[in-house]
């Protein structure tokens, strides 16, 4: 069994706190680099573990707490906190760009061409990142909500995509799917959009899914991520 290693660091946001939380394989070799971005509950256990899980694969994955050291267990609370996000999402965006700048200033991380995967609101923001930094060399959105495109956000993303959804998910209606994947090959993007017909919203978390933990659909859909993100940043 690999040996991760864990730290809290400070990404020091134009004199501001950042905290993110870093996972990395415990060797001197060099390891490709990846931001992890939260859903609606923040740095949850739910994401510490994909995160142990992702080093383990042999990635140094950094986490930005967007919700500066809160998390929400009821969903009304996360849903207040999410909403102030979306409120100030150039904050958001900005520690984003930064938590991208610490992993490529990492002697250990290569390339420095990096991956950026994110869930709900986090995959939102994961198509967002794309589109806005050179930075990336691959993305994968999890069930992104609230995302709405226009030709222009989806004509900056240069990096190749893998999108997931499930096809029960009442939030993310499969027309906005199927709308946003028509986007894509329209501008001849390297995008493969993955719908599991079985799977609901957070269909990936165990534990704040909303009952929409679906095993079989979690299994498939984790281990394509992390073959597209080998195949793109290894």
């Amino acid at each position: 069994m690999a040996i991760i290693q864990t730290t809290t660091i400070n990404l020091d946001i134009n004199g501001d706190d950042a905290l993110a939380h870093l996972a990395r394989p415990d060797d001197d070799r060099p390891h490709p680099g990846l931001v992890l971005i939260q859903e609606v509950w923040g740095i949850e256990p739910h994401i510490r573990d994909l995160a142990q899980r992702l080093a383990a694969e042999g990635f140094v994955v950094l986490v930005p707490d967007f919700f500066h050291g809160k998390i929400a267990t009821e969903f009304e609370d996360a849903r207040k906190i999410a909403m102030g996000l979306f409120g100030n999402m150039t904050r958001a965006l900005h520690e984003c760009q930064g938590a991208l700048d610490y992993l490529k200033s990492l002697s250990y991380v290569e390339p420095k061409k990096l991956g950026v995967m994110g869930f709900c609101m986090g995959g939102n923001i994961t198509y967002q990142v794309a589109s806005l930094s050179a930075d990336v060399g691959a993305a994968v959105p999890w069930y992104g909500g609230r995302y709405d495109p226009t030709p222009t956000d989806v004509s900056r993303i240069q990096a190749p995509v893998l999108a997931i959804y499930g096809g029960r998910d009442q939030g993310i209606p499969l027309e906005q799917v199927h709308k946003i994947e028509a986007m894509f090959q329209a501008a001849g993007k390297d995008a493969t959009f993955l719908v599991y017909p079985d799977a609901g919203h957070a269909f990936l978390n165990p534990t704040h899914g909303g009952g929409s933990y679906h095993e079989a659909s979690a299994q498939d859909a984790w281990a394509k991520a992390i073959a597209f993100l080998k195949q793109h940043l290894t």
